[in-house]
């Protein structure tokens, strides 16, 4: 969920939005920079843990609860979902997982970076003279 915990908790919003992720391994497999095989992947996984790529974020793996595998999370594609249907989802599975700080908050701070970007009309030409 990308919406605002305080938010959340307070009952403040009916819409809550959320995104896909991936495990890395299939990302790699369907993202374009990655198809050239070894050194794409490599590059390509160098992009993310660098944040180079705006619209994705990486968050670690946790064999010790079931992630053995990183995961990258899409904010290309981000959704509005009904308060009360997340809450009757909650309750109905056995056990969910969620980010503590300060993860959270460097994960809210990537989709905020990628929401807000603005785009130039025209670039810096940068003169090395």
């Amino acid at each position: 969920m990308l919406s605002q915990s305080c938010d959340l908790e307070n009952y403040k919003i009916e819409i809550v939005l959320v995104c896909p992720y991936y495990e890395l391994n299939y990302f790699l497999s369907v993202h374009p920079d990655s198809k050239s095989g070894g050194k794409g992947i490599e590059k390509t996984t160098k992009n993310l843990l660098q944040g180079n790529y705006p619209s994705y974020h990486i968050l670690n793996k946790s064999e010790e609860i079931g992630l053995n595998d990183y995961i990258v999370v899409d904010f290309r594609n981000v959704y509005g979902v009904h308060y009360d249907f997340l809450v009757k989802y909650v309750e109905s599975i056995e056990y969910r997982i969620r980010l503590l700080p300060p993860y959270r908050e460097h994960l809210s701070q990537a989709f905020a970076r990628y929401f807000m970007r603005v785009g130039l009309p025209i670039n810096i030409e940068f003169n090395k003279k």
